[in-house]
Formats: C-alpha cells, sequence, structure tokens
C-alpha cells in the first residue's frame, strides 16, 4: 500500500503517524526493511530531511533499528512496545519468568469466562501444533509454538492490553524458553504437555480458577529450575543495557 502523500504543515509528524501505521498495522512488519530513503521521499512528496527526521524520531522511540550497510529495519509493532523491550532486556530470566505467570494466570482466568468457540478451536489447534513440533524433534518450532499457544489464550481473555502485553513480552520469553528447553532437565519440564492440555480443558469447562492453578503451575517447574540454578540464561550482545 502506497504512503499517502502529506502536504500540510508539521510534516514530520505526519510522516512519523504514517509510519507508525504502517506498522502497527503490519504492512511493515516487525524484522522487515522499510523502504529506503529515496523511495519514501518519493512516496510520501517531502523532502529528505523531513524523511530523515521522521525515521530518526522511529529509532529513538525504539521502534526502528538502523544497520550499517543494509538499511533501517523494524524492531517493535508500537513505542510501547520498544520501551517494554528495552526494559525487558535489563531483567533476569526469573524476572521474566515470574512476569509471565502472572500475566498467563490473569489470560487463562479471563480466556475461561470470556473465550468463544472460535478462540478454543484456536487454542486446540495451537496445542496440537505445539505437540507436533516436541515430537518432532524440532526445538525452535516448539518454542515458537509454545509461544503461539499462549498468546493464543491472551487473545482469549479479550482483553487488548493483557494481549499486547503478552505480545511485547514474547522476545524475551523466547530468549527465556531457549534456556529452559535446552537445559539438562527433566521433559516434564521442558514439555509440559499435560499441563498445557490441562489449561485448555479448564477454559473450554469455563472453570476460571482451575484455568488459573494451571496456568500457573506449569510455570513452577520453570520458575524453579532458575532459582535453583539448573537453567542458565542466555547470554547477551554487547549492546544490551545493563
Amino acid at each position: 500500500m502506497p504512503l499517502r502523500s502529506t502536504a500540510r504543515t508539521n510534516l514530520v509528524d505526519l510522516v512519523i503517524e504514517q509510519m507508525e501505521g504502517l506498522i502497527a498495522g503490519g504492512e511493515w512488519p516487525v524484522g522487515t526493511k522499510i523502504p529506503a530513503e529515496p523511495v519514501l521521499v518519493e512516496q510520501l512528496d517531502v523532502g529528505r530531511n523531513t524523511v530523515r527526521e521522521a525515521v530518526r524520531a522511529l529509532v529513538h522511540t525504539g521502534m526502528l533499528e538502523p544497520r550499517q550497510g543494509d538499511g533501517t529495519y523494524v524492531r517493535a509493532s508500537s513505542g510501547f512496545g520498544a520501551a517494554v523491550q528495552r526494559r525487558l532486556r535489563r531483567a533476569g530470566d526469573l524476572e521474566t519468568f515470574e512476569v509471565r505467570a502472572s500475566l498467563e494466570r490473569d489470560a487463562a482466568r479471563y480466556a475461561a469466562l470470556r473465550r468463544t468457540d472460535e478462540d478454543l478451536a484456536a487454542l486446540r489447534t495451537a496445542l496440537a501444533e505445539r505437540d507436533r513440533a516436541w515430537r518432532g524433534g524440532d526445538l525452535p518450532a516448539f518454542i515458537d509454538a509454545d509461544l503461539d499457544f499462549h498468546r493464543t489464550i491472551a487473545a482469549a481473555a479479550h482483553n487488548s492490553v493483557l494481549a499486547d502485553l503478552y505480545d511485547h513480552l514474547s522476545d524475551a520469553l523466547r530468549a527465556t524458553l531457549q534456556s529452559v528447553v535446552g537445559a539438562p532437565v527433566p521433559d516434564s519440564v521442558r514439555n509440559q504437555y499435560d499441563a498445557h492440555e490441562a489449561i485448555v480443558d479448564a477454559i473450554e469447562a469455563g472453570d476460571a480458577e482451575a484455568a488459573e492453578r494451571a496456568a500457573l503451575a506449569h510455570l513452577s517447574e520453570g520458575m524453579a529450575a532458575l532459582r535453583d540454578g539448573a537453567v542458565a540464561g542466555p547470554d547477551r550482545t554487547e549492546d544490551d543495557p545493563q
């Protein structure tokens, strides 16, 4: 979709608003490179300096990331998400897991109270995909499927703020899950199919208390392993904030 031409005053703010809309709407997905500066200048019908200022502003918020010699990439889907990710990069695995537990407990409770038949079908599909990846020994796919399963629960809670928070937590969760799944701990900690199925069963039954208990229980072993030092946290890059 081409960018709208802007001819009013305060062009930088208008360009920023349009770029944010393209990112939030998925036309510039997280992880992809945005169009080059000459393309943006032509599409927006504004000057090069205006485009540069807008891009610089979004880099400052953390939504965009310049890569030397390669271009500028989308790093987060919103300024809020970028702020969450910056904070999580300074957090330890256990802190992240504890926040995850709080979000997933509430997500499961609200999903049990609010889920639709379509939500339930999506949960069953996500659970099956998670199990398929585990049985196939594809750990990266398993981690993706696990995150998608829990995002589906958050979506079934029908609280957009909670869903956004969980989505923005996902990058930090991915690193933590890689640590847990790759650690020398029992499969009961690494896979936990029965525990995840118990969450879906409780949501299907509309039992909010059981859903909350199941969501918290499946994380307890992982948190215990982190507290005991059985799971080593991921290495941080030099440019990660400390």
